[in-house]
């Protein structure tokens, strides 16, 4: 069969496919990636075939996030959802997302004329891709989402339903309208919920971090993919001292902990260099600048691929982010996370913590004697290691990519039209 992924541009967005996309492809079926030109080389270094669509639209700057960290001071937590402490602002974001979604719409076009072009049987899209839904319809295809976090948008839309079911109000009364009909009326389609949520959602998420929806949903392993690169030999070494890695990944809100802690990474540096351990940092050109003389027990590096990097290592610092959370969990590495919140780095965090695979360190609370004990307790204590073990177990009795083809198979004989 034909499967089309139609992706957000922007890193965090793209890593999470690549699996499920190449066992696709190496199950027989032809995989094409849909992806802004600007953003092209996420998919191709991949080895996947991309499809070039929005040329005549920049996205908002979308873009940039990918290679210029002064714009990531530019995001916040506005959508950051954690339904466990405070839903209390639900109605807000929900006002947010609807923004954040209508960002994609321009591309509707193109994409249309390419599935009408094309033919695909099934189209799998990010959910913040919604247009990619409407084209599926438009050509007869099945659709599904895949998820790269947790369903944020499913569970405040599910909010959304239940406030106007409250109210009796009538479809023209929901906002959400506003930005599905200038999607639908030019194809005579009239709205349906599979628009926004899929016919189904494929989620990689553990079932313990999943919100509590009722939708149509299959699992599936995330299988961590953190881009290519050349890597050094020591990468393959086993250390002499515990390997501690520092990430704040390549997107998201983490590089800025420095600046909401009020701790320097030169700071960072001195408390984890006087621990026995060897400290891998993978940091931006002005962390790397601030720190003076390096000690010898530290490596500052511009990025290593962490499912690479992490089979020799013993315990990891990072911001809460997905993709390196599913490293970790991959590698059953302890982990250390101060959550800087953009979509589900607090649940994320919380998760760890409750799973006793690491800890959790909010950012207020993140000063170098913290860490410093935080690592300290990682690396002594082996009940973090068991932890990280279970967390690992929990995420290997999901699907793999490769056994979820057949799955794939069948649900869009299914839903084909």
């Amino acid at each position: 069969m034909r499967v089309l992924f139609a992706v957000f541009p922007a890193v965090a967005h793209v890593h999470p496919i690549v699996p499920l996309a190449w066992a696709l492809q190496n199950a027989g079926h032809d995989v094409r990636v849909a992806i802004h030109p600007d953003a092209v080389d996420l998919v191709t270094d991949a080895g996947l075939a991309a499809v070039l669509l929005g040329a005549r639209h920049k996205l908002a700057g979308v873009i940039e996030f990918n290679s210029n960290l002064d714009r990531l001071d530019s995001l916040d937590d506005s959508l950051s959802l954690d339904t466990e402490h405070d839903g209390s602002r639900w109605e807000t974001q929900w006002e947010m997302m609807r923004n954040v979604l209508s960002v994609y719409t321009p591309v509707l076009p193109d994409l249309v004329e390419f599935v009408r072009d094309w033919e695909p049987d099934l189209v799998v899209w990010d959910p913040f891709c919604v247009p990619a839904a409407v084209a599926a319809r438009v050509g007869g295809a099945a659709q599904a989402r895949f998820l790269w976090g947790r369903d944020n948008i499913g569970w405040l839309r599910a909010r959304s339903l239940e406030r106007l079911a409250a109210r009796g109000a009538g479809p023209s009364e929901d906002p959400l309208s506003s930005l599905m009909d200038g999607m639908l009326a030019p194809y005579g389609l009239e709205y349906e919920e599979e628009f926004l949520t899929g016919q189904w959602t494929i989620d990689p998420m553990p079932p313990g971090m999943r919100l509590p929806l009722d939708l149509p949903c299959t699992s599936v392993r995330r299988v961590p993919y953190n881009g290519t690169a050349a890597l050094p030999a020591w990468v393959h070494q086993r250390p002499d001292r515990p390997r501690v890695v520092l990430t704040l990944g390549v997107g998201g809100r983490g590089r800025q902990l420095f600046k909401q802690s009020g701790v320097s990474f030169p700071e960072v540096v001195e408390a984890v260099a006087g621990l026995d351990v060897e400290l891998v940092a993978t940091v931006g050109a002005a962390e790397r600048e601030a720190v003076g003389t390096v000690p010898d027990n530290v490596r500052l590096i511009d990025y290593v691929p962490l499912n690479h990097l992490l089979s020799t290592c013993s315990a990891i610092v990072h911001h809460g982010g997905g993709g390196t959370f599913a490293a970790a969990v991959a590698h059953r590495v302890p982990q250390l996370v101060t959550p800087m919140p953009f979509w589900g780095e607090a649940a994320t965090a919380r998760y760890v913590a409750d799973n006793g695979a690491g800890l959790a360190l909010d950012s207020h609370e993140f000063t170098p004697d913290a860490l410093r004990k935080g690592l300290t307790r990682l690396l002594e204590d082996p009940s973090f290691r068991e932890g990280a073990d279970a967390l690992h177990q929990e995420m290997r009795e999901a699907p793999a990519p490769s056994d979820l083809v057949p799955v794939l198979e069948e649900l869009t004989a299914r839903h084909r039209r």
